[in-house]
């Protein structure tokens, strides 16, 4: 990922730099925020998980392959856990990615999610695959249609065409430049707030330290729901 990271530097620190101050109230309060992110599970479950993702993080897809379906329906669905998946952006396609994730209905994200991180080593391998004059097209341009062509060259259109969406609806997703500030904005809350890596974890409002994949997450889960 650092030549991911390095191609595309440049454009998020763009974003980044035009995203609002954040006070250290607003830091904190972005960890206990009612709802962040995206909840999987019950408002009322017995504890809330937050769990911080990057989509262009293999860690995070290998965590999503491995644990997401045991945490859908051991975890979340008794009501043990209510699972809030929060973005933590880290470079222009990670955040293109997270733009498709919101696409749409609030009840579409948690099989779009799911789609998106599985799909993960195929559409970062295209976007290595690149040619310099592909690559060019991400820092020329407005905003959107830079997203909108990582999006084309990584074939996310065709991967989601398979979810019901449109060229004409992803277009729309990938290039509100409001939602994309919300996402960086939460996502440097995140950062100021002790998250700093993916994907990190915390429960009811707590990060836990040292924990970033699901053997580690499991035994702080089990431990607080077996008697």
């Amino acid at each position: 990922m650092r030549m991911i990271s390095a191609l595309m530097g440049t454009a998020l620190a763009a974003t980044l730099a035009a995203a609002p101050a954040v006070s250290a109230q607003e830091s904190a309060a972005a960890q206990t925020a009612p709802m962040a992110g995206h909840l999987i599970g019950r408002e009322d479950a017995d504890m809330r998980l937050a769990e911080y993702v990057s989509y262009t993080c293999p860690h995070c897809a290998h965590f999503e392959k491995q644990a997401g379906d045991t945490l859908k329906l051991a975890y979340a669905r008794p009501g043990h856990v209510g699972v809030e998946i929060r973005h933590l952006v880290r470079d222009p396609l990670d955040l293109t990615v997270a733009l498709i994730a919101n696409c749409g209905k609030p009840a579409n994200f948690a099989a779009n999610h799911t789609v998106l991180m599985k799909a993960q080593p195929q559409w970062l391998d295209r976007i290595r695959a690149t040619t310099p004059a592909q690559r060019a097209r991400y820092e020329t341009g407005t905003n959107a249609a830079r997203r909108q062509a990582l999006a084309r060259d990584a074939g996310l259109y065709d991967l989601m065409k398979n979810r019901g969406y449109t060229p004409v609806a992803l277009d729309r997703c990938i290039a509100d430049d409001t939602m994309a500030q919300r996402l960086v904005t939460l996502s440097r809350q995140y950062a100021q707030s002790g998250v700093t890596g993916t994907p990190s974890f915390a429960i009811d409002g707590k990060l836990l330290p040292g924990v970033h994949d699901w053997s580690a997450l499991k035994q702080v889960l089990d431990a607080r729901i077996l008697p």
